[in-house]
C-alpha cells in the first residue's frame, strides 16, 4: 500500500549487519488505514537481518513478550505494531525492551497518533530513558496524492473505467487513505461491473464496513450529550468551524464547544485546518448520516440550511439540498433558484445546468416552480456547452399548457438555439424558432427579436439566403422596439455572420459596430460571438490574416464574458484557418483531442472532425478518411452547416474520383451542389467546385460541369471572396483541361490542354497571394500536368505525326527522352519544387503522385552507368514510395492510379520492400518503415 523511504530502510539495514552499528528506534505515526503494518511488513522483509531475529510484538493483541522470557537475541529488529492499543504494563515491558536495545538492534514502533492515552506520547506519560548511542527517527505517513489513487484505480478497475473525473471523486471522498480507497474500489468493481468513470458511481459505491464500523465506533464512544456534534459535522460533510457546529448541533456555544473537545479527544472528528473540523475520511460522514432518525436528521438540515446561508459567499447549492432534506419545498425550489443564478452570473454554466436538469426532472414540481427556473435553464445551456438530455427536459417542459405563453416562447426560443447550435438538427431547430418568433412577437419583443435573429443566421441547410435576409429586417426593426442594447448587439452579431458570409461590402464595417467595450456583460457575450462569426466568415472567404485577428479578439472577449460554446466554436474556426495557411504540424492531434474534449456533444467539434479527414486525405489514409469525414457516425453529414459540408463532400468527391468511382463522383457532386445552389451564399461553393466539376466532366456530363462553373460565377459577381474566386479558375481550368483530353485533335488536345496549364497557373498565383500552400500545390501540379501532356501531343513521333496518349499506365512510368528543345524544364523544375511541397506539407499521397508524373519527362541524366542502379539490401527510391501509400491505407489499385504504374508492378515492389525489411505484413511493414534511419 505504500513505500517506504529508502533511507529508513537503509538505517536498519545498516543497524542489523554492520559490525559496531549502533540501535535505532522508529515511531511510525499514522491515521487509521495509513499502512503502518504494511510499513512493518516492509522492514520484516529486509534480506540482511536473519529470520530469527526478527520479533513481532502486536500490542493489545499478544501482549508481547513476558518479563519470564529470557531469551532475547543481542541483535533482533522488534516490530511493534498498534502502540496505542497497550495498557500501562505492556508499555512498561516494551519501554524497557527499547531501553535495553544493543548494537546491531532496531526497533519499528506504529501507532495511530488520534488514539494514543497522552497526546504527544505513544509510549505513555511515564518518561523512557533512551540510551545516548540509540537514534530516535519518526516518520509520519501520509495519505495518497490523486496521483497514486489512479494507479490503485488502474489497477482494480482497468484503464477504461478509470477517469479523472472518478480518480478526483475516489481521492475526495476516502481523503486519500490507503486503506478505506482500496476497500471503495473493491466495492465499486463489486457494484458495477461495466463501471462507467462517473463520479455518481463512486458515489453509489456506499461506505467500506470497514471504516463504517471504525467511525460508528467512535462516535458511539462520545458521550451521548456530546454526539449532536458528530451529528452535526456529518449533515454538514465538510469543514466547518466550532460556532457551526455548535449552531447545528443544537447544543448552543458553551456546551457545542465542550462537546468538540470530547469528539476530537475520541478520535471522532479531525482538526482538518485551522479552526476548520470534520471527518478525517469524508466518506465517514455518510456512515454517520445513515444512523440518524429522520426527525433529527430534518431538524439538523433545517439548521444546516440556516448556518450556511449565513456564510459569505453563499454555496446556494449547498443550502438548497439542506432546505430539501429538511422538507421545506418552498425554500429549496428558491435556494435552487438563487444557485443557478448565481452559477450563470460566475460563468459557471454547466454547475447551474446540472443543478436545473435534476430538479425539472422531478415529478410533481409546481408549475410556478417550473416557469421560474425552465428559462434559467434554457439560458445557461445556449450559452454553456450541453448534451441532448438538456434538449429533451426542455422539449418536455414546453408541451406544459400551464406554462405562461412568454415563458412558453421563451423556452422554445432556446431549444431552438440549442436544436440548431449544438445538436445538428437545424430542420427541426428552424421550425421551432418560427413558432417561437410567432409566439413572442405580441408578448416579449426582447425575446422575439432574439427569436428573429436566430434565423438571420445562414450556416443551415433548407433555407435560402433570401429568407435569412427577410428575418434580418424584421430583427433589426424588432429590437430598435425593445430598446434593449444587448439585443440589439445580438442581432448586430448574426447580421455580421450574414454579411461577411455573403461578402457584402458591408461586412467590415458592421464588424467594427460591434461594443466591444461595452460594461454590459450581455452586450459583450453578444459582441464575442459577432466577432467570431466574422473571423468564421472571414476564413472561409480567404482572408487569413484578418480572420485570425477577429478570432483571437472573439476569443479573449468569449473567455472573460463567460461564453464557453462561442469559445468552442472559435476553436474550430482556429482549426480551419490552420489547415488552409498549411500550419498542419500536430494539427491531426489537436483536431483529435478536440473531438475528444468535446465527447458529449461531437457536433460542436465538426470542424475538427472534416479538417481531420482533409489531412487523412492529403496523407493517403483513406480508410481514415472516410471515417472523420462522416462524423465517425457521431451524426448525419446531412447536418453539417453548408460551407463545411461543402468542404466535406469535395474531399468524398476527391477520394471517389482517385479511386475511378466516376459515377458515384458525380451524384455526390450534384447532391451537394443542390445544398449550395439552394442556400445561395456562392462564396461557400469554394471548396466544392473543382472536384464537383471534375466528376461530371469526367462523368460525361459536360452541360452539367458548363452549369455548375457559370452558376458559381454569376453567384460571385463582384464580391470580394479571394478563396472562391481562386477556386473558379481552377474549376475553369479543370473543366478545360477535361474537354482537351476528350478532343478528337491532336492540335484541340495540345491548344487546350495549354490553355487550362494557364488557367492552374492562374489559380496557383492566386492561392499563393493568400497564402494557401497546399490548394497552391495542388493547382500548381494541374499546371505541370497539362503543360507535360501538351509537350507531350507536340513532340514529333518516328514517323514525323505527334505522338497521341501514352497508351498504358506503365508505358507512361518510363523516363521519357529529353526534348530538343529546353521549354520543358521551367515546367519540371516547378513540378520537382511542387513535390517538395508536398513533403514539407506531408501530404504523402500527393507528393508520390507528383513525382510519379516528373518522372515520366525527367530527363535521362549524363554519366550515370548503363543498367538500373543497385538496391541490393536498401529500398530503392520506387519501393520506398509504393511502401509508404501502402502502408497509409491505399489499395494495390489505387497505388497503380497514383503512381502512373500497373497493379502487378505495385505487387512487385511492396513484395520488394517487405522481404528487404524483413516485414510480415503491410501493418508490419509501417513499423520497419518508422524505424528506419
Amino acid at each position: 500500500m505504500i513505500t517506504t523511504c529508502g533511507s529508513v530502510l537503509r538505517s536498519f539495514a545498516r543497524a542489523l549487519t554492520g559490525p559496531r552499528a549502533e540501535p535505532v528506534l522508529m515511531f511510525v505515526e499514522g491515521a487509521a488505514g495509513e499502512g503502518k503494518s504494511h510499513l512493518l511488513q516492509e522492514l520484516a522483509d529486509l534480506p540482511d537481518a536473519p529470520e530469527p531475529a526478527r520479533r513481532w510484538w502486536r500490542c493489545g493483541a499478544d501482549g508481547g513478550p513476558s518479563e519470564e522470557d529470557g531469551h532475547r537475541p543481542e541483535a533482533a529488529l522488534w516490530l511493534v505494531d498498534d502502540v496505542h492499543r497497550a495498557d500501562e504494563d505492556e508499555l512498561r515491558r516494551l519501554r524497557g525492551v527499547l531501553e535495553g536495545l544493543g548494537p546491531g538492534s532496531a526497533a519499528a514502533v506504529t501507532y495511530r497518533p488520534e488514539e494514543i492515552e497522552v497526546p504527544g506520547l505513544p509510549l505513555g506519560g511515564t518518561p523512557m530513558t533512551y540510551p545516548g548511542r540509540l537514534t530516535v527517527l519518526t516518520n509520519r505517513l501520509a495519505p495518497w496524492d490523486e496521483e497514486r489513487v489512479r494507479r490503485a484505480a488502474e489497477e482494480a478497475l482497468g484503464g477504461s473505467g478509470c477517469t479523472a473525473e472518478a480518480v478526483t471523486r475516489l481521492h475526495e471522498r476516502t481523503g486519500g487513505v490507503p486503506r478505506v480507497v482500496v476497500d471503495l474500489l473493491a466495492m465499486v468493481r463489486e457494484q458495477w461491473p461495466a463501471f462507467t468513470g462517473t463520479a455518481v458511481e463512486v458515489d453509489a459505491a456506499g461506505v467500506p464496513p470497514r471504516l463504517a464500523e471504525l467511525v460508528l465506533s467512535r462516535t458511539h464512544a462520545v458521550p451521548p450529550e456530546h454526539r449532536p456534534v458528530v451529528w452535526a459535522a456529518a449533515v454538514l460533510d465538510g469543514p466547518a468551524g466550532g460556532d457551526e457546529l455548535a449552531a447545528v448541533s443544537g447544543l448552543g456555544a458553551g456546551t457545542g464547544t465542550g462537546a468538540l473537545l470530547r469528539a476530537l479527544e475520541g478520535a471522532a472528528l479531525a482538526e482538518l485546518g485551522e479552526g476548520r473540523y470534520g471527518f478525517a475520511v469524508p466518506l465517514a460522514a455518510s456512515a454517520v448520516r445513515a444512523t440518524l432518525p429522520g426527525p433529527v436528521r430534518q431538524d439538523l438540515h433545517r439548521r444546516a440550511a440556516n448556518v450556511l446561508s449565513r456564510r459569505q459567499p453563499v454555496d446556494w447549492a449547498a443550502v438548497a439540498g439542506h432546505h430539501r432534506a429538511a422538507g421545506e419545498g418552498h425554500r429549496w425550489l428558491r435556494a435552487v433558484e438563487r444557485a443557478a443564478e448565481s452559477a450563470e452570473a460566475s460563468g459557471r454554466h454547466e454547475q447551474a445546468i446540472t443543478l436545473l436538469e435534476r430538479t425539472l426532472a422531478l415529478p410533481g414540481l409546481p408549475p410556478q416552480a417550473r416557469a421560474r427556473l425552465a428559462p434559467l435553464l434554457a439560458r445557461n445551456a445556449v450559452t454553456g456547452l450541453r448534451s441532448d438530455q438538456t434538449v429533451e427536459v426542455l422539449a418536455q417542459i414546453v408541451q406544459d399548457a400551464a406554462l405562461p405563453p412568454a415563458v412558453r416562447g421563451e423556452l422554445r426560443l432556446d431549444l431552438g438555439l440549442m436544436l440548431c447550435n449544438q445538436m445538428g438538427r437545424s430542420h427541426e431547430g428552424w421550425q421551432v424558432l418560427e413558432v417561437a418568433a410567432g409566439e413572442l412577437r405580441d408578448v416579449r419583443s426582447v425575446l422575439a427579436a432574439r427569436a428573429m435573429a436566430a434565423l438571420v443566421t445562414p450556416y443551415w441547410p433548407g433555407v435560402s439566403v433570401d429568407v435569412h435576409r427577410g428575418w434580418l429586417i424584421q430583427a433589426v426593426a424588432a429590437a430598435d422596439d425593445s430598446g434593449d442594447a444587448a439585443m440589439r448587439t445580438a442581432v448586430l452579431a448574426n447580421h455580421v455572420g450574414l454579411a461577411m458570409s455573403c461578402a457584402d461590402p458591408e461586412a467590415w464595417e458592421l464588424v467594427e459596430q460591434l461594443p466591444v467595450q461595452s460594461t454590459d456583460p450581455a452586450c459583450l457575450r453578444q459582441a464575442a460571438r459577432g466577432l467570431c462569426n466574422a473571423a468564421d466568415s472571414a476564413v472561409w472567404l480567404g482572408f487569413y490574416e484578418r480572420g485570425a485577428d477577429l478570432l483571437a479578439a472573439g476569443r479573449d472577449l468569449s473567455a472573460r464574458s463567460g461564453a464557453p460554446y462561442t469559445e468552442h466554436s472559435a476553436m474550430g474556426t482556429r482549426l480551419l484557418q490552420q489547415w488552409w495557411t498549411g500550419r498542419w504540424l500536430g494539427l491531426d492531434k489537436r483536431c483529435e483531442d478536440f473531438v475528444a474534449a468535446t465527447a458529449d456533444m461531437p457536433f460542436i467539434a465538426s470542424d475538427a472532425y472534416v479538417v481531420r479527414g482533409l489531412l487523412a486525405v492529403a496523407q493517403g489514409d483513406w480508410g481514415e478518411a472516410r471515417s472523420w469525414l462522416s462524423q465517425q457516425g457521431t451524426f448525419g453529414t446531412e447536418k453539417l452547416p453548408v460551407p463545411l459540408g461543402a468542404a466535406a463532400a469535395g474531399a468524398v468527391i476527391r477520394l471517389a474520383l482517385a479511386r475511378q468511382e466516376v459515377t458515384a463522383a458525380a451524384e455526390h457532386a450534384r447532391a451537394a451542389w443542390k445544398v449550395v445552389a439552394d442556400k445561395g451564399v456562392w462564396p461557400w461553393a469554394a471548396e466544392l467546385a473543382p472536384w464537383a466539376v471534375e466528376a461530371l466532366a469526367r462523368a460525361g456530363d459536360g452541360a452539367g460541369a458548363h452549369t455548375m462553373v457559370r452558376n458559381f460565377a454569376q453567384g460571385l459577381g463582384r464580391r470580394d471572396a479571394p478563396a472562391a474566386r481562386a477556386a473558379l479558375v481552377w474549376s475553369r481550368a479543370v473543366l478545360t483541361e477535361t474537354e482537351a483530353e476528350a478532343s478528337a485533335s491532336a492540335e484541340g488536345r495540345r491548344s487546350g490542354l495549354l490553355e487550362a496549364a494557364a488557367l492552374y497557373g492562374e489559380a496557383a498565383a492566386a492561392y499563393g497571394e493568400l497564402p494557401r500552400p497546399y490548394s497552391q500545390a495542388l493547382t500548381t501540379e494541374g499546371a505541370a500536368r497539362c503543360a507535360i501532356a501538351a509537350d507531350t501531343e507536340g513532340a514529333p513521333d518516328a514517323e514525323g505525326a505527334s505522338s497521341g496518349p501514352v497508351p498504358d499506365a506503365e508505358a507512361a512510368s518510363r523516363p521519357a527522352p529529353a526534348p530538343e528543345e529546353d521549354s520543358i524544364l521551367p515546367v519540371l523544375a516547378e513540378l520537382e519544387a511542387c513535390a517538395q511541397r508536398f513533403t514539407d506539407l506531408g501530404a504523402v499521397w500527393d507528393a508520390a503522385r507528383a513525382r510519379a508524373l516528373l518522372r515520366t519527362r525527367q530527363p535521362v541524366r549524363r554519366g550515370r552507368p548503363p543498367g538500373r542502379p543497385s538496391h541490393a539490401d536498401q529500398l530503392s527510391p520506387r519501393e520506398e514510395e509504393v511502401a509508404q501509400l501502402a502502408v497509409s491505407g491505399l489499395t494495390n489499385r489505387e497505388i497503380a492510379a497514383t503512381l502512373h504504374l500497373s497493379p502487378r508492378t505495385v505487387e512487385q515492389h511492396i513484395a520488394g520492400a517487405m522481404r528487404k525489411t524483413g516485414a510480415l505484413s503491410r501493418r508490419d511493414l509501417a513499423h520497419r518503415l518508422d524505424a528506419t534511419p
